[in-house]
């Protein structure tokens, strides 16, 4: 289903990117997960997947369809498939945590995992390790980036209301240094009750929560 842009003053109005792209985060969804996928899908430009997706689900949307499938981690970590003796990254598929990545005309960060809640975990990040990696990634988009391919969200409407589930503050940071048209995240589920998008005033950001399947304009 296609959302429009939630009214924002003009100010801070979203820029548009004339793209549609189908958002996923969190839940393998049953109409995605089908023998008959893609049937009934419409067409998009890219596919981005915001964390905790096993890699088996990765890797059907790479067989099932021809544009660029773009993810970053959550903070469990599922990204990998299971091969031999060991765990191996999903193929056919992009990662983008850490890096930039140019895809169906579009330039797109990334930065997985979440804000360190429990004191083991590869999928978590402390506020430091936040600071110097989305430093980094700011600067690699000095020249502009049209997205950002988060995890977990910002802080704002989107923040959980427990401590898993805070929002990460360098995130806000890096939209209001480089003021992406979007911000895509996952990690917050529907029981949490909040609306699926907003516009940040700070940034004019577009923020959408990608939790389960969904198909947008941008």
């Amino acid at each position: 289903m296609t959302q429009t842009v939630p009214d924002a003053s003009p100010a801070v109005q979203p820029r548009v990117l004339g793209k549609r792209v189908m958002l996923l985060a969190d839940y393998v969804h049953p109409f995605v997960y089908r023998e008959g996928f893609p049937k009934g899908v419409p067409d998009v430009d890219a596919v981005l997947a915001a964390g905790d997706l096993p890699g088996y689900y990765l890797e059907f949307l790479a067989t099932k369809l021809t544009v660029p499938i773009i993810y970053v981690h959550g903070n469990h970590e599922e990204e990998y498939v299971n091969e031999g003796d060991g765990r191996i990254p999903a193929r056919g598929v992009i990662a983008a945590h850490g890096r930039v990545v140019e895809e169906a005309g579009l330039r797109i960060a990334g930065w997985g995992g979440a804000p360190r809640y429990r004191e083991k975990g590869r999928g978590q990040y402390s506020a430091h390790e936040a600071r110097w990696g989305l430093g980094k990634l700011a600067w690699r988009t000095r020249r502009g980036v049209d997205l950002l391919l988060t995890h977990a969200p910002p802080t704002g409407p989107h923040a959980g209301s427990d401590y898993a589930h805070r929002g990460c503050p360098e995130l806000n940071r890096f939209m209001q240094r480089r003021h992406p048209a979007l911000l895509v995240h996952g990690h917050i589920h529907e029981y949490e009750g909040r609306k699926l998008e907003y516009v940040d005033a700070a940034s004019g950001t577009r923020v959408v929560n990608a939790y389960g399947y969904r198909v947008l304009d941008v």
